[in-house]
């Protein structure tokens, strides 16, 4: 495709920092970065595999930040982001065999039970609690099952985690909100690998929104462990329904292809 103008690419790049912002403390930059690159006239397949790129450094950037915070060890989580890595790849190589219209009815739905999770129950904060799984169980199951999704879709990757850390491994908010964000770099170099071997990545649009997402993960992440579960869940629970909303808005959504509207 022909060059962007540069107005575009000042565009996108300012969507990259809002999406690293919120994805830092969140999760759900999808929602901004695709629907941007869309609407800049970029092809979807193309926009998939430039959304990885960009994506990498958002996620690569609230890691550090978290980590030079000392809210994870990144020598420890290894082994997860590999794992994580591993389904990301397995998830892209088969996007287009999964039923991907399966996941599209789900997901809306799915994002609303964890935005009803987050916002009604009045227990979950920055104190860890019990732990439901045992971290060799959560490493070799859940974490590549929700790396495989991200290859596969990926809108929402982000919550999935959180929620998963939360609920099966009994972090605290900012805690599972730090581990996630590895495993979500992991997932996207993973699917990355994939969409560079097709030849469907768009390094310059790529840089440019990376380079925002690089810096809005850097203030995002320095909000969230400022204030901790008292800004995370109401934004989590917010991303959430928002992206639930924008996804049934699709005028080609299979739900509402289906029900006719």
């Amino acid at each position: 495709m022909a060059d962007l103008a540069l107005h575009v690419l000042l565009l996108l790049f300012l969507a990259g920092f809002l999406a690293g912002f919120i994805d830092s403390i969140a999760g759900g930059g999808g929602m901004i970065t695709i629907p941007a690159m869309l609407l800049a006239g970029i092809p979807p397949l193309e926009t998939l595999g430039t959304n990885k790129l960009q994506a990498l450094f958002g996620s690569g950037s609230a890691t550090l930040a978290y980590a030079r915070a000392g809210q994870v060890r990144l020598a420890e989580q290894l082994p997860m982001a590999a794992l994580s890595a591993a389904g990301g790849v397995l998830g892209a190589v088969l996007a287009t065999v999964v039923p991907g219209d399966v996941l599209r009815i789900a997901l809306p739905f799915l994002l609303v039970a964890i935005a009803i999770y987050f916002g009604l129950k009045p227990n979950i904060g920055d104190i860890d609690r019990h732990r439901r799984m045992s971290v060799f169980l959560f490493t070799v199951t859940v974490v590549p099952a929700i790396g495989f999704y991200d290859g596969v879709f990926g809108p929402g990757t982000g919550s999935f985690f959180m929620l998963a850390f939360v609920s099966l491994a009994g972090f605290g908010v900012l805690k599972a909100t730090a581990h996630t964000k590895l495993l979500n770099f992991g997932s996207n170099i993973g699917a990355f690998a994939v969409f560079i071997a097709y030849g469907v990545v768009l390094w310059k649009v790529g840089l440019v929104m990376g380079a925002g997402q690089f810096l809005g993960a850097q203030a995002g992440s320095r909000v969230a462990m400022r204030n901790g579960a008292k800004v995370i869940k109401p934004l989590l629970v917010v991303t959430s329904i928002a992206l639930a909303v924008r996804l049934m808005a699709d005028p080609a959504h299979p739900l509402r292809v289906w029900l006719g509207w």
